[in-house]
């Protein structure tokens, strides 16, 4: 039987949940570029800050604290994805036939060239760009200065211009992610 308290706690992590968990769902998605984890990550980021209820809702920023367990969370998968992907290659790698000229398309959408950025340098662009955050709140997000967040967003944009092969990443980026509703409000 619970008690006023686990309930009052209750009902409140469940409004904590129905505002945010779309939000956190969209910011996995971007940063890892898989749209069935992306649903994962962020109940199991949620199911962290059940965990941690009592800490979470006293922090000033519980939304940027829950973006950050997202974040920390995308980057163990990448990390994990990367390791499988080397060993895969390894194995194959011992093969001994090979593809010459590989077929390489000529057009890389946004979601390809994001999933090129470092994790660092993709979490500030996103968060940025994509969910209008401003360079406080994305630090905030990342646990890191805002210093950090705004070498690491111009240095992620100047690699989707590249990756892109246009002057319009910003607009493209804000456009590709803008289907899936960024959220929070620019205040720099």
């Amino acid at each position: 039987m619970g008690t006023v308290v686990d309930d009052a706690a209750s009902v409140e992590f469940h409004d904590f949940f129905e505002r945010h968990y779309a939000e956190l769902s969209r910011l996995a998605h971007l940063l890892t570029g898989e749209a069935d984890a992306a649903d994962d990550l962020a109940a199991d980021a949620l199911l962290a800050l059940w965990n941690r209820w009592d800490r979470v809702r006293a922090a000033d920023h519980p939304a940027a604290y829950a973006r950050g367990v997202v974040a920390n969370l995308a980057r163990t998968r990448i990390r994990s994805a990367v390791r499988e992907r080397r060993r895969i290659t390894l194995f194959w790698s011992q093969r001994e036939d090979r593809t010459e000229n590989p077929d390489i398309p000529g057009v890389v959408d946004v979601q390809e060239a994001l999933r090129r950025l470092p994790f660092r340098k993709r979490a500030c662009v996103v968060l940025r760009h994509a969910f209008d955050l401003s360079e406080k709140d994305t630090a905030l997000a990342l646990g890191v200065s805002v210093g950090t967040v705004k070498s690491q967003t111009s240095k992620g944009m100047a690699e989707l211009q590249r990756h892109l092969g246009n002057a319009e990443a910003p607009q493209r980026v804000h456009a590709a992610v803008g289907r899936t509703g960024g959220a929070g409000g620019r205040d720099r």
